[in-house]
């Protein structure tokens, strides 16, 4: 028996305690492999079964860290159908991964976040998709962290909806402006998708359109169900607000309501989707919100996905979640331990066999403390969302208790201008009152004067004194009404005017009474002196009368108790005024202490606004700066494309760069209006900050266009244009400079970017490319003079191919008479073709200026759109031209003073130049204008007589030319190989005079592009260009008909190979 002391490593890494970490290896590459298939470059669809296999690993591992760690180390920016893929697959994997793949995802939003913007700045198709698809991913992400009582698969029960936006009618209200932001998202999403389907006429049957339409799937499972939500909650809003409240709110909603109905309708009317996805079907009309009863009419929309997988995808193995090993490892492991050191003998026990058993208890160890870590971690895990939701609830709270500061600082400025009114209300009752007290002092003056009066009237004090009691109760309820002075100020005032003329009726009462009683008085006085002359004469009558003064004296003591006890009276009377005016003091004293304290509370809050105005400036000018810092990049990198090698293959024409220029020009204006409205309020800055972010843009493009046309143009021309761009882009980053720091921001000028500008766009005007040499006045005189003459010149072509055809079947006859007929026949069907054609795109032009001009002229319409005019007339000479040189080759074919190869070249030119006027009529046409779609139908007859014309010529010339048999059988060794070196020496020659008529083809084509731009079309008033002489035995030109100018497209380079330059028609 062998005793083995040291295990091979091959046999320990295949048993089965190292099981967990095979399967770790075989998970890893499984996830590989289906992450790169479904992740490619390739423009189709990502396959289900590989997209099924990445979102079962994630539920594996309860996770997405595998799926980022290959994610993250994809090209995503070398290509944008990488990029959508990607976002194709995230995208699945967030709607139905494992819950934790929100949670990975979300440290990985930078990531997507900068995919996003990177194409979204590069004018690239799929890019702009990406783009748009990025900020959806985000949004999504931020929704459902902020809101985990929704899945990222959006399907929950109304009850988890309800219990989602509770009672409170703000949480309701947030709720529902996040849910249409989540909406907008989608919606946009799929509108680009399908903009970009109808720009490339892609149908849903082909790999590029699946490849766009394949994220619309979940995008339709998202709407479905947010749609159902926005529902639910707009008819709770309405059930607890007013509805010119929301009106806003149901605006957005009928928006999307609509968008979303043309989404679902698109797409279920596609054969793509009837396959993979049942499309639900909105109602007509969105529903009322106004009316309650209407949440009763609402129908949920349910998407169904059909249970068959597609045809194409074959059976998979699922992924065992299990952590066990699997079954049949043991066997296969035993197996191979048997064939390595044979069958184990079972009577006794070597030192393998203990060594197994060792390895057995120690992978058991192991996995006991893998089971350890795994619960640690978990709970770790656990630990750290608790704190992460702490943390939620603690961010969520301060932000309630802004909203409550906020809402106390509203309270506290109503309650503060409430006092101000009270404060000045109480001012004018404390002047009231102080009148009120002035009144009551002359009242009571008044009431001492008549009191001394009383004292020598005895007689009448009694009535006196009780108009006196009348007096001091009025005084007395006048007295006990200031206690209530901040509600009766204006009733005391009114009392103590009464009093004041009650007290003078009284006075001027008491002043009649009293005349009266010194009238009375002095009758007395008279009556005594009789009595006492009486009283002389008679004893008794003095008797009675002082009896009758005893009972007055007692009258008297009676009346001056009576008067005592009514002053003391009147004194406690005194007293409890003086009572009453101390707690009125008091009550002004607390009175101005609470008045103290809220002018302290009102400088507290002044002092808070102050620090929040100052942080609201230094916020704006945060957001000001942090645009300006981006904007400063922006430039950056454009005045880094002047010195880029990569950019020297880059081109621009000149026209675009001056509508560039013209643009950023534009924006100064606004910058410097942003600029002095910041200046003047620095709170407010939204201006100036869109200001700059479009002239950032804008002189960023116009900097790279000015590079790019530079390419294009001569050595000085671009220098100058060159520096022009490095001055603005200085000027531009100057001025980004300041406005990043606060000292400067008031020394920045804007209008200095405003001369470089200037300068780049004089330049351009320089550049561009000279047109016809004529007014724009004569513009429209001049297109329907062309046309006339392009369709006399066709007219008159066909008069000539019938005179060729009649004096050829008299001088011809036979094969030659054959070939003359079949190539002059179809010449005759190639003219009345493009007869045809000229008359439609007539028709057409004048619909285009009827349709355009609107209140205009014709020559007005002309002028304003040169660029196309000008396109109209050199396509138009083109074909009338192209119609002359056919019918002249084909005099020459039939007179055989010709070549078959001329007439071939001409049918060529002609298909050319036809197409040139369609491009041209095309430009400005309505894409359903009937006369359009003759025109094109048009076009394709003439290509088609064209190469009807070309077919007859080569037949014919295959019929008339003679072709020799080639007999060498007379021929010795010698005289065979001295004629092979001969004809390899004419090969030779003709070869080099082919490769020379190669080059100077392309030579001549490059000079006329040259020239087509800056030299135009010869006229009348250009006597230096002589015509070109005609060949004798050819019959004159038609006026006007000769080879038009075309202007080369100047945002590509000429593609040269063998010498040949490929024509390039122009965009007008």
């Amino acid at each position: 028996m062998n005793s083995i002391k040291n295990v091979p490593a091959r046999v320990l890494s295949r048993r089965p305690g190292h099981s967990l970490e095979a399967e770790r290896e075989q998970f890893d590459k499984t996830q590989a492999i289906s992450i790169s298939k479904a992740i490619n470059t390739q423009e189709a669809p990502v396959k289900e079964k590989h997209a099924r296999r990445i979102i079962l690993g994630t539920h594996h591992e309860k996770g997405a860290f595998t799926f980022w760690s290959y994610a993250i180390g994809l090209p995503l920016p070398s290509s944008s159908i990488l990029s959508w893929k990607f976002c194709h697959v995230l995208h699945k994997v967030l709607r139905d991964g494992h819950p934790n793949v929100l949670h990975d995802c979300q440290r990985y939003r930078s990531n997507i976040r900068e995919i996003g913007d990177l194409w979204g700045h590069l004018h690239d198709r799929y890019g702009q998709l990406v783009s748009v698809y990025t900020r959806l991913l985000l949004t999504k992400i931020s929704f459902h962290l902020k809101h985990p009582q929704f899945p990222a698969g959006l399907e929950v029960t109304d009850e988890v909806l309800e219990k989602a936006a509770g009672t409170d009618v703000n949480n309701i209200f947030q709720l529902t402006v996040e849910m249409f932001d989540y909406m907008d998202c989608e919606l946009k999403l799929s509108e680009s998708v399908f903009r970009q389907l109808n720009t490339a006429i892609a149908v849903s049957q082909m790999s590029s359109g699946q490849c766009r339409l394949a994220p619309l799937i979940q995008v339709i499972q998202d709407c479905s169900h947010l749609y159902h939500y926005t529902v639910k909650l707009m008819f709770k809003l309405h059930a607890c607000l007013p509805a010119d409240t929301l009106q806003g709110h149901r605006d957005r909603f009928h928006e999307q309501f609509h968008s979303l109905r043309n989404f679902f309708r698109r797409a279920s009317d596609m054969l793509y989707f009837k396959r993979l996805i049942q499309i639900p079907r909105l109602p007509e009309g969105p529903p009322n919100f106004l009316r309650a009863s209407a949440l009763a009419e609402h129908i949920k929309p349910v998407v169904v996905i059909p249970e068959g997988a597609p045809e194409d995808e074959e059976p998979e193995h699922l992924i065992e979640i299990g952590t066990g090993p699997p079954a049949g490892e043991p066997v296969v492991v035993a197996d191979l331990f048997e064939q390595t050191f044979g069958p184990p003998d079972g009577s006794m026990k070597d030192d393998r066999d203990l060594q197994i058993e060792n390895l057995k208890r120690e992978v058991e160890m192991l996995r006991a403390e893998l089971e350890k870590i795994k619960l640690e971690a978990q709970r770790y895990i656990s630990q750290l969302k608790g704190q992460v939701d702490t943390l939620e609830a603690e961010l969520e709270e301060q932000r309630k208790q802004k909203q409550k500061a906020l809402v106390d600082n509203e309270q506290l400025r109503h309650e503060l201008a409430q006092l101000r009114a009270s404060q000045l209300q109480g001012e004018r009752n404390q002047g009231l009152r102080e009148e009120a007290e002035k009144k009551a002092s002359a009242t009571e003056a008044r009431y001492n004067k008549l009191k001394e009066k009383h004292s020598e009237l005895i007689n009448t004090h009694a009535e006196l004194l009780r108009k006196n009691a009348d007096t001091a109760k009025q005084l007395t309820v006048t007295q006990q009404s200031q206690e209530e002075v901040a509600r009766v100020k204006e009733q005391l005032a009114f009392q103590m005017e009464q009093v004041k003329r009650e007290s003078e009726l009284k006075l001027e009462e008491q002043s009649d009474q009293l005349e009266k009683f010194k009238r009375e008085l002095e009758d007395k006085a008279g009556e005594l002196v009789r009595v006492q002359e009486a009283l002389s004469r008679t004893e008794q009558n003095g008797l009675e009368l002082s009896s009758r003064l005893d009972a007055l004296s007692e009258e008297k003591v009676v009346l001056s108790r009576a008067l005592q006890q009514r002053e003391a009276d009147l004194l406690a009377a005194q007293r409890l005024v003086q009572e009453k005016e101390a707690a009125l003091s008091q009550e002004q004293q607390c009175s101005s202490q609470e008045r103290g304290e809220l002018q302290g509370q009102l400088a507290d809050k002044e002092l808070q606004e102050r620090e929040l105005q100052q942080r609201l400036l230094d916020e704006q000018f945060a957001v000001l700066r942090s645009t300006a810092a981006e904007a400063e990049r922006i430039l950056q990198d454009a005045v880094g494309k002047l010195d880029d090698p990569l950019h020297m293959r880059c081109t621009s024409s000149p026209d675009y760069l001056i509508s560039r220029a013209q643009a950023a020009l534009d924006t100064v204006s606004a910058l410097e209006k942003g600029h002095a409205q910041y200046l003047t309020s620095r709170s407010e800055a939204s201006a100036l900050v869109a200001a700059l972010t479009q002239f950032s843009h804008l002189a960023a493009d116009t900097i790279v266009n000015g590079s790019a046309t530079s390419h294009l143009a001569p050595t000085d021309p671009a220098d100058r244009l060159i520096d022009t761009c490095r001055e603005c882009g200085a000027q531009a980053l100057e001025l980004m400079g300041q406005l990043q720091d606060q000292k400067a921001v008031q020394q920045a000028q804007p209008g200095l970017v405003r001369t470089p500008l200037q300068g780049i766009l004089q330049l351009g005007q320089m550049l561009k490319p000279k047109s016809l040499d004529v007014r724009q006045e004569e513009l429209g005189a001049m297109v329907d003079k062309e046309m006339a003459a392009t369709s006399a010149a066709i007219e008159d072509a066909v008069r000539r191919i019938e005179d060729m055809m009649n004096q050829a079947r008299h001088a011809s006859s036979g094969v030659k008479l054959e070939v003359n007929e079949r190539i002059l026949n179809s010449c005759t069907d190639l003219m009345k073709a493009i007869r045809f054609l000229v008359t439609t795109s007539t028709s057409l032009q004048k619909e285009i200026v009827e349709s355009g001009r609107g209140a205009a002229t014709q020559q007005e319409f002309y002028a304003k759109n040169s660029r196309w005019t000008e396109g109209l007339i050199s396509a138009s000479k083109a074909v009338g031209w192209g119609a002359t040189q056919l019918v002249e080759s084909a005099d020459k074919v039939v007179l055989h003073t010709g070549k078959y190869e001329e007439l071939i070249v001409c049918s060529h030119e002609i298909a050319a130049s036809t197409a040139q006027l369609v491009a041209a009529s095309k430009v400005k046409a309505n894409k359903h204008s009937p006369h359009l779609s003759r025109l094109q139908e048009c076009s394709r007859t003439v290509n088609e007589m064209a190469a009807n014309v070309v077919a007859s010529t080569k037949s014919g010339q295959e019929q008339i030319e003679d072709r020799d048999t080639m007999d060498f059988s007379g021929l010795s060794l010698i005289k065979l190989k001295k004629q092979e070196m001969e004809t390899q020496v004419r090969v030779l020659e003709l070869e080099k005079t082919l490769e020379a008529e190669r080059v100077r083809l392309g030579e001549l084509r490059r000079q006329h592009y040259v020239l087509a731009g800056a030299v135009g079309t010869p006229s009348e008033e250009e006597p230096s260009q002589p015509p070109a002489t005609p060949r004798a035995g050819t019959s004159k030109k038609p006026p006007l008909a000769q080879k038009p100018s075309v202007a080369p497209r100047q945002d590509h380079q000429l593609n040269r190979k063998g010498g040949i330059y490929p024509a390039q028609l122009v965009n007008y």
